[in-house]
C-alpha cells in the first residue's frame, strides 16, 4: 500500500494506548486515527474511524481480541489485525492467526518490532515477533495442539475460566443461555471434564487460565 497507515489502537488500558501512539506517531509513514478500549467499542468506532490496521490486545473486557478480530473481519475484510498481547503461550498466537488476524508481537518486543508488524501487515503480510514465532515452532515440532474446540468453544472457554456465568457470557456473545450452556457441555466433553474445577484444570493445560 502507499501514503500514510492508518491506524486504530484497542487496548483496555489507556497507558498502553498513550505508549502506542507516541511510539507511532514519531514515524512519518503511519498515524493513530482513533482508540477503544473494548471490542464493543472497536467495533461501534470503526465505521467512524476508517484504518488500515487495528492493533490490539486479547485480554480485552468481555469478547476476546480474537473473537473482535473475527467479527470485525466479517464485517471489514480489507482490515489488517496485529494482535500485541502479554499471552505468550502460542495457542493464543494460533488462534488469532485462525481468526484472521495477519501478525502477533508480544508486549515484551521493542518498540521497533511492533513498528515493524505495523508496516507488514498493512502490506498484507504475516508478521510475528521472535519470541511468538518461537513458540509457534516449539509447538509445531513437538506435535502439541489443543483439542479439536471450535472458535466458539475456544471463546466460551476462554470466558468461563475467566469467572463468566453462563448468563453473562450469552450476553457478550449475543447467545441464548441454552446455547451457552450446550456449548459447556460440549466442551466438559471433548476435555474430559465432568466438574468446573476439571474444566479449569483442563483449560489449564492448554495454555489458557484467567484473563491476565
Amino acid at each position: 500500500m502507499s501514503g500514510i497507515i492508518r491506524v486504530l489502537l484497542v487496548d483496555d488500558h489507556a497507558v498502553v494506548r498513550e505508549g502506542y501512539r507516541r511510539v507511532i506517531e514519531r514515524c512519518v509513514d503511519m498515524r493513530v486515527v482513533g482508540e477503544a478500549g473494548s471490542a464493543q467499542e472497536l467495533l461501534r468506532r470503526i465505521d467512524l474511524a476508517p484504518a488500515d490496521v487495528v492493533v490490539m490486545d486479547i485480554a480485552l473486557p468481555g469478547v476476546s481480541g480474537i473473537d473482535a478480530t473475527r467479527r470485525m473481519l466479517g464485517r471489514t475484510p480489507s482490515l489488517a489485525v496485529l494482535i500485541s498481547s502479554m499471552y505468550d503461550d502460542a495457542i493464543f498466537p494460533a488462534r488469532a492467526l485462525e481468526a484472521g488476524a495477519l501478525g502477533y508481537v508480544s508486549k515484551a518486543s521493542a518498540p521497533d518490532v511492533l513498528l515493524e508488524g505495523i508496516r507488514r501487515v498493512a502490506r498484507g503480510q504475516r508478521y510475528l515477533s521472535a519470541d511468538v514465532a518461537r513458540a509457534l515452532a516449539e509447538r509445531e515440532s513437538a506435535g502439541r495442539h489443543e483439542q479439536a474446540l471450535s472458535p466458539r468453544e475456544f471463546e466460551i472457554l476462554r470466558l468461563l475460566v475467566s469467572g463468566h456465568t453462563v448468563e453473562h457470557i450469552s450476553s457478550l456473545l449475543a447467545l441464548s443461555p441454552k446455547t451457552v450452556a450446550n456449548h459447556q457441555s460440549s466442551l466438559r466433553q471433548k476435555l474430559g471434564a465432568q466438574t468446573p474445577a476439571q474444566l479449569f484444570l483442563a483449560a489449564e493445560r492448554l495454555g489458557l487460565g484467567p484473563a491476565r
